[in-house]
C-alpha cells in the first residue's frame, strides 16, 4: 500500500512539472534604459508580475524574461514597464512617467524604443564630501559639455544627464567656487566629489563648494529645517538648550534668575508644546523636559531636524508646535577620535571625548563621553545671587551598530547621566544651610539612565519596504530643593513603535502603519503634597502619501490611542506640498495634538519664589486632577530658493495658528504671592508670522535675516491677555565669512520687542514690576581657525552689549518674605561672556 502511494505521488509530481513545463515561456524584447539604476527598476518591475527570472542588458537594450503563462503574460510586463517611463516595442510610457524618472534614468526618446544609440551617453551625480568624509547630494551644481556647450543642472539628488557623444569634457561649477574639466569615456557613470579647494586637490575635477548650514528640505512635505553641524558650530553650543542661538525660529530664553537654565519656544508656544526625539524616540519628554535640554551636549550632534507644526503621526500623539528631532554621532560615520575643550569666563569648564572603532565589516562601536564643572561664584549685579549655578555633570552613552548587505540594521545604546547644580545666594553653605533660613540655597541633582534599540530591515527585492522596531526604557530621577521647599520626581517610561513601510501598487502610493506601546510612571513630591499617575498607552497609527505627479505630494495621517486615564485618543494629520517648480515650494499643514501637562516640571521656574501653588476645580482623582492639552495646528510655508548674481539664496515665509480646545493654564497674574493652575474656560491661541532670507552676498559671505511677528493670548480668570515673556517682535541677522586661509567669522545680532509682565500689583510699591519689560539687543560672535586637517581652536562672546535685566529677583534681601520673586525673567540674567575652545578630530578609515 505504502509503495502504490509513493508511485501515485510520483507520477502525479511529473504530471505536474511537465505541465509546468509546458506553460513555461521564455521571451526577450526591447525596453529603453540608461544606466544601473534602471537595471534594477525593469527587472523588478517584471519580477512584480509574476516572471520566475528577469534580466536587462543596457548595452542592446533587451529584457529576457521567464514567465507561466497560465500567471502572467508578455504584454502585461510591456505594459507595466511603460507605465514606470520606460519605452518598449509595444508601448511608449505617458509623459508624466518618463518625466518622473530620476534625471540619470532619462533617455533619448527620438530613436526607436529601446535603441541602445538612444540612451543619454553622459550621466552622474554631484556629491559634496563633509570635513568627516561624509558625502551628500549636492544640488543647483552646473555641468557643461565643452564640445556641444549642452549646460545642466544638477537636481535635488545630485544627479544630471545630457546627451552628447562621448569622450568629451564636461566643466563642473558652483557658486563661489573655481572650475575645472574632466575627461568622460564610452558608457561612464561619473561620480564627482566636491569639497573646499583649501582641503587638497581632486583626482578627477577641482571643484569647491559650500552648502548651507541651515537649510528647509526641498523633497520633505514637512516644513522640516535641517541644523548641520555647520550650524552647530556657529555658537559654542555647549547644551541642546543653546543649540538654537543662531536660528530665528527659535527663541531660547532663561526660565528664572537663579538656575541658570535655558528653555526654548517655537511658535510663540513654550518648549513643552514641541516633541524632542532623539533618532524619532522620545527620550526627553515628562519630568526631564525642562531640564533634559541641557543633558544633551553639542559636540554629540551631528545634526538636528526642526518640524514647525504638527509633525508625523507615525512618531506620537505629542507634537502641537512642532518636533524636534536629534541626530546624534554615529560609529560608522564618526571619526576615530575627536576632542573638544572649552573655558568661558564664568568659570565653566567642558570636556568632550567622542570614539567610534570599527570591529569588523558589520559591526561598529561607537562611546561618547561628557563632562563640565563649574565652582566658581558670580555676582556681577550685586544681588547677594550666583547669576549662574555652581556644579558639575557627567554624560556617557555607548553605541553599537550592526549593518549587512542583507538588509539588517541593527542599533543599540546605553545612556548614563548625572548632574549636580547649586545656586542661591553667594554665602549659602549646603552642608549646614539646607531647609535652614541661614540663607537661601537651590540644589538640584538629576540622574537619568536608559537603553534603546531599533531594529530595522529593508526587503532586498523590495526596496521600497522596510520594517522597524523602536525599543526603550528610561528612569528619571530629580531630588531637588528650592529654598525650603523640597521637590522629588521619579518617571519610569518603557517604549516601543513597530513600523511597517511600503506601497500600494507602485511607488506613488506610499504608506506607513504599526502599532506603538507607551507605559509611563511618574511619582511626584512637593513638599507634604503627593503626585502618582501611571500612563499606559497602546495606540496604532496610519499614513498615507499619494505623490500624483512630480509637483503635488499629499500625505495623511491618523492614530488611534487608548489611554488608561483618559480614553480614546484620534489624532488626524494632513500635509500638502506644491512645487511650482523644483526650486519653489508651497506647503500646507494642519492637524492635532495631545499632551499631559506636567504643572511642577515645566514650571520649575516658580519654586525659585515665595509663591504658593494652587491647583482650583480639579476634576479627578488622578494625576493633578487637570484635563489634559489638546490644539489645533494649521500652518502654511512658502520656500524660494535662487540664484542672483550667480550666488545662491532662500526665501522662507511662513504663516501658522495654534488653537487650544483644552489647555493647562498657569496664571501668575491673580495674585502675586501665588500660581493657579485650571483648565481654560475660554480662548488660547498662538499666531505666528516669519520671514527669512539666506543669501551668499559675496564670495563665501553668507547673511541670514529674519523677522517674526507673534500674537498669542490665553484667557485668565481676569480675562483675555497676552502671555507673559513672549516678544510680538523679533529682528534677527546672522553673518558668516570665511577666508580662504580657513579662518570663520560668525556674529549674530537680535533685537526683541517688549514683552509682558505678570501683574505685580498686590505688593509694596517698591516692589513691583512695570507692565512691560523693555526692548533689548543681543549679540554674540566667534572667531574660529582651521589648523590643518585635525586641530580648530575658537573664541566667541555672547551677550557683548552687556546688556541684563536689571532688580530680576524681587525682594532679593528677604528671600524667605512673602514678596520674594526670581520666576520673572524677561531678559538676560547673566552678562558679557568670553570663552575659548579647540577641537582635536583623527578621521576613521
Amino acid at each position: 500500500m505504502k509503495t502504490k502511494f509513493i508511485m501515485a505521488a510520483f507520477a502525479l509530481s511529473i504530471s505536474l512539472w511537465s505541465h509546468a513545463q509546458k506553460n513555461t515561456k521564455s521571451e526577450q524584447f526591447k525596453v529603453s534604459g540608461s544606466c544601473e539604476m534602471c537595471k534594477s527598476r525593469i527587472e523588478q518591475i517584471a519580477l512584480d508580475f509574476h516572471v520566475h527570472a528577469a534580466k536587462w542588458e543596457k548595452a542592446t537594450q533587451t529584457l529576457a524574461i521567464t514567465y507561466d503563462s497560465t500567471k502572467t503574460n508578455g504584454q502585461k510586463v510591456r505594459q507595466a514597464l511603460a507605465d514606470a517611463g520606460h519605452d518598449n516595442e509595444e508601448f511608449r510610457a505617458p509623459e508624466k512617467a518618463y518625466d518622473k524618472l530620476p534625471a540619470c534614468c532619462r533617455y533619448n526618446r527620438s530613436g526607436t524604443p529601446g535603441d541602445a544609440t538612444t540612451a543619454l551617453s553622459i550621466m552622474g551625480v554631484v556629491l559634496e564630501e563633509s570635513t568627516k568624509g561624509k558625502l551628500s547630494p549636492l544640488s543647483n551644481a552646473t555641468i557643461k559639455n565643452l564640445k556641444t556647450h549642452e549646460q545642466v543642472i544638477s537636481d535635488s539628488a545630485g544627479t544630471f544627464a545630457m546627451n552628447g557623444d562621448t569622450p568629451t569634457q564636461i566643466a563642473v561649477t558652483y557658486s563661489g567656487f573655481n572650475s575645472d574639466t574632466i575627461e568622460v569615456g564610452e558608457g561612464q557613470m561619473i561620480s564627482i566629489v566636491l569639497k573646499r579647494s583649501a582641503s587638497g586637490t581632486l583626482d578627477e575635477v577641482i571643484v569647491t563648494s559650500r552648502s548651507r548650514s541651515s537649510y528647509v528640505s526641498s523633497l520633505s512635505v514637512l516644513n522640516k529645517l535641517n541644523l548641520t553641524a555647520g550650524e552647530l558650530t556657529k555658537a559654542a553650543c555647549c547644551n541642546l538648550s543653546e543649540s538654537f542661538e543662531t536660528t530665528p525660529s527659535v527663541d531660547v530664553s532663561y526660565s528664572d534668575a537663579v538656575t541658570g537654565v535655558k528653555q526654548i519656544q517655537l511658535l510663540g508656544l513654550s518648549g513643552n508644546y514641541t516633541q524632542l526625539l532623539t533618532e524619532n524616540v522620545p527620550e526627553i519628554k515628562g519630568l526631564a523636559a525642562h531640564y533634559g535640554m541641557t543633558y544633551v551636549p553639542g559636540p554629540w550632534l551631528e545634526g538636528i531636524q526642526l518640524t514647525k507644526g504638527v509633525g508625523s503621526v507615525v512618531n506620537g500623539y505629542e507634537s502641537i508646535a512642532g518636533q524636534i528631532n536629534l541626530e546624534e554621532k554615529k560609529p560608522d560615520n564618526s571619526e576615530s577620535l575627536f576632542i573638544n575643550a572649552y573655558a568661558n569666563t564664568m568659570g565653566r569648564l567642558e570636556a568632550n571625548i567622542n570614539t567610534a572603532h570599527k570591529l569588523n565589516n558589520k559591526w561598529t562601536v561607537g562611546l561618547l563621553a561628557h563632562g563640565n564643572y563649574s565652582d566658581r561664584k558670580v555676582d556681577m549685579n550685586s544681588d547677594g545671587f550666583l547669576d549662574i549655578p555652581t556644579g558639575s555633570q557627567w554624560n556617557l552613552i555607548n553605541r553599537w551598530k550592526y549593518l549587512d548587505n542583507n538588509g539588517w540594521i541593527i542599533q543599540f545604546a546605553l545612556k548614563a547621566m548625572n548632574d549636580q547644580r547649586y545656586a542661591g545666594q553667594m554665602n549659602f553653605d549646603r552642608t549646614t544651610d539646607r531647609n535652614t533660613t541661614n540663607a537661601y540655597g537651590v540644589g538640584v541633582h538629576g540622574q537619568q539612565y536608559s537603553f534603546t534599540s531599533k531594529i530595522g530591515y529593508i526587503f532586498p527585492q523590495h526596496k521600497y519596504k522596510s520594517l522597524g522596531l523602536i525599543l526603550s526604557a528610561g528612569r528619571y530621577t530629580n531630588d531637588a530643593y528650592y529654598g525650603l521647599s523640597d521637590y522629588n520626581g521619579k518617571q519610569h517610561t518603557i517604549y516601543g513603535n513597530l513600523i511597517y513601510q511600503s506601497i500600494i501598487g507602485n511607488t506613488n502610493h506610499k504608506f506607513k502603519t504599526g502599532f506603538s506601546f507607551a507605559n509611563e510612571n511618574y511619582d511626584e513630591k512637593f513638599n507634604t503634597q503627593v503626585f502618582k499617575r501611571n500612563e499606559i498607552i497602546p495606540g496604532s497609527f496610519f499614513e498615507y502619501t499619494y505623490t500624483p505627479d512630480e509637483k503635488l505630494t499629499l500625505l495623511a495621517g491618523i492614530r488611534a490611542d487608548f489611554h488608561n486615564l483618559y480614553g480614546v485618543i484620534t489624532t488626524p494629520r494632513a500635509h500638502i506640498k506644491y512645487d511650482f517648480t523644483p526650486k519653489t515650494n508651497l506647503r500646507l499643514s494642519g492637524g492635532s495634538g495631545f499632551r499631559v501637562n506636567n504643572i511642577f516640571a515645566e514650571n520649575v521656574g516658580v519654586f525659585v519664589s515665595s509663591r504658593n501653588y494652587e491647583i482650583l476645580a480639579p476634576s479627578s482623582s488622578y494625576g493633578y486632577g487637570l484635563n489634559p492639552e489638546k490644539a489645533w495646528n494649521y500652518g502654511l510655508n512658502f520656500t524660494h530658493n535662487f540664484r542672483l548674481n550667480n550666488r545662491s539664496g532662500a526665501f522662507a515665509f511662513d504663516m501658522y495658528r495654534t488653537s487650544f480646545q483644552n489647555q493647562t493654564v498657569a496664571d501668575m497674574d491673580a495674585d502675586a504671592q501665588t500660581i493657579s493652575f485650571y483648565n481654560l474656560n475660554g480662548k488660547s491661541f498662538a499666531n505666528s508670522i516669519q520671514a527669512e532670507v539666506n543669501y551668499e552676498l559675496f564670495k563665501n559671505f553668507d547673511a541670514r535675516m529674519a523677522y517674526r511677528w507673534l500674537d498669542v493670548k490665553t484667557t485668565y480668570k481676569t480675562g483675555l491677555m497676552e502671555k507673559p515673556f513672549v516678544a510680538r517682535h523679533r529682528a534677527f541677522i546672522n553673518l558668516q565669512y570665511e577666508t580662504p586661509n580657513e579662518w570663520t567669522f560668525d556674529y549674530t545680532t537680535q533685537w526683541l520687542s517688549k514683552k509682558r509682565i505678570p501683574a505685580t500689583g498686590g505688593n509694596p510699591v517698591d516692589l513691583q514690576m512695570p507692565a512691560y519689560s523693555p526692548a533689548y539687543i543681543q549679540m554674540a560672535a566667534q572667531v574660529s581657525k582651521k589648523l590643518g586637517n585635525k586641530w580648530d581652536v575658537y573664541v566667541g562672546g555672547e551677550n557683548l552689549t552687556n546688556f541684563v535685566q536689571e532688580h530680576r529677583i524681587i525682594d532679593a534681601q528677604n528671600p524667605f518674605g512673602p514678596y520674594f520673586d526670581g520666576s520673572l525673567t524677561w531678559g538676560p540674567v547673566v552678562g558679557r561672556m568670553i570663552y575659548v575652545g579647540m577641537r582635536w578630530r583623527l578621521s576613521g578609515e
